[in-house]
């Protein structure tokens, strides 16, 4: 094999599945063309490369037919810069924090050559350097050592199929054990690593020579399969039909899964119960949810709230009279209701008055002195609670005070300070999952009233079970639910064709409802995905932008049933980003993976992060990038303002770009304009409940992009994908008992 030196000018191309690398070199007489300085082409598998890096190469030299003379690289090793050059261009590429360009230039202009040996040996002398301070000199000597013993264990991982990315995790969470942990039990990667699915933990266990009918890999792969399964709504799952599916995806007889079920029940990973006549397999922590949900009611439906005076009719006409408004029977019965019970639920479609029930509910409990808190399951729903009645409201992470200490969630408000109020009136509860729900009952004081709000015929909470519906299945909680669309409502084609969704019947396009009225509902036929993509940005760039004067990033939202597919959110996010907000201009940018991250961009948080307190579906906008200390600054619009959260960059895979999203991260929110693409490309997602939340999140106006075959397929299916869930039953069984 040839031996090749040189330093990393450029990273052209990176597979992080694979870790395959193209990258630009700077070699001293090395080259094909003869000795002097040459810039070449090197390819292979990098599990660790950095601009500006010195690598001692091993390969050999080929020929590509499109991309010419490469260097095919078999092994490599990492030098120590030697040139002052060299040390600038390796400090500046943003491997250690606290060092960007300007930074590495003060400290090469100031140490020369000794730079390196200066931070390792004598980082007392880092402050001599303009910009550094004693906390600053720390933290980059602290980065440089921790760099060291990253390299060493991405190289291990690397080995067993682990991408750079996931490495720095699993070094955040077990520092210098990280080895030895993964050595040990590659499968606790799974239960501790967020981004190491138990596919990863498995690969790496294989080759470390673990058996594939081990104990220990059943017991973490049926955890595993739970897991998934929660992920797709189920609190439970059948015993018969979870060892089938166990077996597939492990590869091994339905007998040792059946096997390995008694010790994860000995260990308290699982619970067994009998549901609807089957044996079902609960995670522990769904198990107690689901029980905790049931109790909670039951408490409630035991206790007696504060009485009112009876002069809630009384009360509703002094406030028609004043606010010139007008409530059907419907709104009547539900306020009355409201004040009569101890648990409600209020549910309908859009144009029915929900929001109105709710403001006249609100005062009437204000006019009877007692203290009212307004909840939603997220900031952008409560913010939208706030708008709509005046009156401050929180996302009920924050209302419950949320907390995250040692590798644990935690809540301030719980039974033993449960949250002082009279009446909480809870909205878009649709979207919330058990999980949340047994935490909020746990913190809501016996004699309380609650009012739970929402649209039943939603997509049920992207998290386990479907607590809304099972509510209102049970049959053992008043509900109220409106039926009537205001007149008002009836001029708005949104409002019309929603309903016309949700009874199954095709929507009607292009028209307005009354003279002289806009229309708000369109239908743009194309049958070609990329021609659909394109009139989409082009929608969302130009078109509507001039013809609404809307703002094309905070007014117009675009939302895909799939991820994938040419017409999926992922690659509309690409699109979306290069007409919206291009590179250039001066804004600095940061890559991710895949994507690049810029100032400006709109962002979504893609999971829950209780130290910085923003939750799954969050949205902001990107307002600073900091090349230096590589922290990326997001503003998140909150009901009671802006709010700025910092990212490290090993945090940055919680952000996704987001002027597209999926149907079921846009639940809670409510947008000007909604732009859809809706092909037979998402067949497996075209759902009438699907197409029915797209259109309701609309206010201003609904655009749909695609085929008229694939919109009639979603208004069709009316088939609900089953979520396992035993709450139903017990809310009925538990209730009944205390009756």
């Amino acid at each position: 094999m040839l031996s090749i030196q040189g330093t990393v000018e450029r990273i052209t191309y990176r597979n992080e599945d694979n870790l395959y690398t193209v990258a630009r070199v700077n070699c001293e007489g090395r080259g094909p063309a003869g000795p002097g300085r040459q810039i070449i082409t090197v390819v292979g598998a990098f599990p660790f490369i950095t601009v500006g890096e010195t690598l001692l190469m091993k390969g050999e030299w080929t020929s590509h037919p499109e991309y010419g003379r490469q260097f095919k690289v078999e092994s490599y090793e990492s030098v120590v810069p030697a040139t002052v050059k060299g040390i600038e261009k390796y400090l500046g590429s943003g491997l250690i924090k606290g060092i960007g360009p300007v930074t590495a230039k003060r400290l090469v202009r100031r140490f020369g050559s000794k730079t390196l040996d200066v931070i390792e040996h004598e980082p007392e002398r880092l402050t001599e350097v303009e910009g550094i301070g004693p906390k600053k000199a720390c933290t980059i000597t602290k980065a440089f050592e921790e760099q060291k013993e990253i390299r060493r264990v991405m190289v291990f991982l690397a080995d067993h199929g682990v991408t750079p990315g996931l490495a720095i995790k699993i070094f955040r969470h077990y520092g210098d054990a990280s080895i030895q942990a993964v050595r040990e039990n590659p499968y606790r990667l799974a239960d501790d690593i967020h981004g190491v699915g138990f596919k990863t933990a498995d690969k790496i266990a294989a080759e470390l020579g673990i058996e594939p009918v081990s104990m220990e890999r059943v017991t973490a792969g049926i955890v595993y399969v739970l897991n998934e399964l929660a992920a797709d709504g189920h609190v439970y799952y059948p015993e018969e039909s979870l060892l089938k599916e166990a077996a597939d995806i492990l590869e091994v007889d339905e007998a040792l899964v059946k096997e390995a079920i008694p010790v994860l029940e000995e260990r308290g990973a699982i619970i067994r119960d009998m549901i609807q006549g089957e044996t079902a397999v609960y995670l522990a922590y769904l198990y107690r949810a689901e029980i905790s949900v049931a109790q909670g009611f039951k408490t409630l439906a035991a206790s007696k709230p504060r009485m009112v005076s009876g002069n809630t009719r009384r009360l509703m006409g002094e406030m028609e009279r004043r606010d010139g408004i007008r409530l059907n029977r419907e709104q009547m019965e539900a306020v009355e209701k409201a004040a009569g019970s101890s648990v409600l639920v209020l549910t309908g479609g859009p144009g029915t008055g929900k929001t109105t029930g709710v403001r006249t509910m609100l005062r009437v409990f204000e006019a009877e002195g007692l203290r009212v808190s307004l909840a939603a399951p997220t900031g952008r729903a409560a913010k939208r609670l706030a708008e709509t009645t005046g009156r401050e409201a929180k996302a009920i992470h924050r209302l419950l005070g949320v907390t995250f200490t040692q590798g644990y969630m935690a809540f301030e408000r719980n039974e033993s300070s449960p949250i002082d109020a009279d009446v909480i009136i809870l909205d878009e509860t649709s979207m919330i999952d058990v999980l949340l729900m047994s935490h909020f009952l746990a913190a809501v004081r016996p004699g309380t009233r609650l009012v739970l709000v929402g649209d039943v015929d939603q997509l049920p909470s992207v998290g386990p079970g479907s607590l809304l519906k099972d509510v209102i299945a049970s049959g053992v909680v008043e509900v109220v639910r409106l039926t009537e669309i205001f007149r008002q409502a009836q001029l708005s084609m949104i409002v019309t064709n929603a309903h016309k969704v949700n009874r199954g019947e095709m929507p009607v396009f292009n028209r307005n409802l009354i003279e002289g009225a806009d229309a708000d509902f369109f239908f743009i036929r194309e049958e070609d995905p990329e021609k659909v993509t394109e009139l989409v940005r082009d929608l969302v760039a130009r078109r509507l932008p001039g013809y609404i004067k809307c703002d094309p990033i905070d007014d117009i939202q675009v939302m895909a049933p799939m991820r994938r597919t040419v017409t999926g959110v992922d690659n509309l996010n690409l699109l979306l980003q290069d007409a919206l907000n291009p590179g250039g201009r001066g804004k600095r940018e940061i890559r991710m993976g895949a994507f690049i991250l810029r100032e400006g961009d709109k962002v979504m948080q893609i999971r829950n992060n209780y130290d910085k307190m923003v939750f799954n579906g969050d949205i902001g906008r990107v307002v600073r990038v900091d090349p230096e200390e590589q922290e990326v600054v997001v503003a998140f619009d909150e009901s009671d303002g802006l709010r700025r959260v910092t990212y490290e960059q090993h945090e940055l895979d919680e952000l996704v770009l987001s002027y597209a999203i999926s149907v079921h991260k846009s639940q809670g929110s409510e947008y000007p304009v909604v732009v859809m693409p809706i092909t037979t490309q998402h067949y497996v997602m075209l759902q009438r409940n699907l197409l029915y939340t797209a259109i309701t999140r609309a206010k201003r106006m609904v655009v749909l992009v695609g085929t008229p075959k694939a919109l009639a397929i979603a208004v069709k299916n009316d088939t609900q994908d089953k979520r396992y869930s035993g709450l139903s039953e017990r809310l009925a069984y538990t209730l009944d008992m205390s009756s």
